[in-house]
């Protein structure tokens, strides 16, 4: 994994964050717990492309 890839998912955890917050001070508890869900979503799809491309990686190293 590079550090353009942890840069990323950390401004998703703090953009997340962020709007987390707001809504729940806002009395949207529902909004914050679904903004909080699709943030880890985003995140997960961001790593398994990443481990996809790894086993690929890996399959073409070792000529599988």
């Amino acid at each position: 994994m590079d550090v353009d890839m942890i840069f990323k998912i950390a401004a998703v955890g703090i953009i997340v964050s962020v709007l987390n917050q707001v809504l729940i001070r806002s009395g949207r508890e529902e909004q914050a717990m679904m903004t909080t869900l699709a943030g880890l979503i985003v995140v997960l799809m961001m790593i398994v492309t990443e481990i996809s491309n790894l086993f690929t990686t890996i399959k073409s190293v070792f000529d599988l």
